[in-house]
């Protein structure tokens, strides 16, 4: 199965971190070692932070048609992502182990774990699951 692993941290958390000085190179090495391990392990997929200013992406609102663009992050944010991994494993325990080993420390610091559903729990008899699928098949993704 697999699993996103979101980093989250609330405004404390953040500006405190940006407070600290930590050089880049530590967190970076701390980082690379355990996405390292992650990948002697087999079980990582993808990895990638976040730009860490808010302000450079935008918010897309559905409330209205037609959706709003307004710039970012939502009015008032008490949480930003900070960047994500995905993991291929066998149970939501065993990627609750992986991002309890995160180098991620400080009170507000959280790791959101949510299964990445797969196209084979939708209907396939769904024109448009055909048509993800054949995608899918094409690009070796299935």
């Amino acid at each position: 199965m697999k699993y996103m692993l979101i980093m989250r941290a609330n405004d404390d958390a953040q500006a405190a971190w940006e407070a600290s000085e930590v050089p880049f190179e530590e967190v970076m090495e701390a980082m690379g070692r355990f996405n390292d391990e992650m990948v002697q392990a087999g079980v990582l997929l993808a990895a990638e932070g976040l730009d860490p200013d808010p302000a450079t992406g935008v918010v897309v609102d559905y409330s209205s048609q037609p959706p709003v663009v307004t710039d970012g992050p939502y009015g008032e944010t008490k949480e930003l992502f900070g960047g994500y991994w995905i993991v291929d494993v066998a149970s939501l325990e065993e990627a609750a182990a992986w991002a309890a080993r995160a180098p991620l420390s400080g009170p507000g610091m959280k790791a959101e774990i949510r299964r990445i559903t797969t196209i084979d729990e939708f209907p396939q008899d769904n024109e448009w699951i055909r048509k993800e699928r054949a995608w899918r098949e094409a690009t070796g993704q299935l």
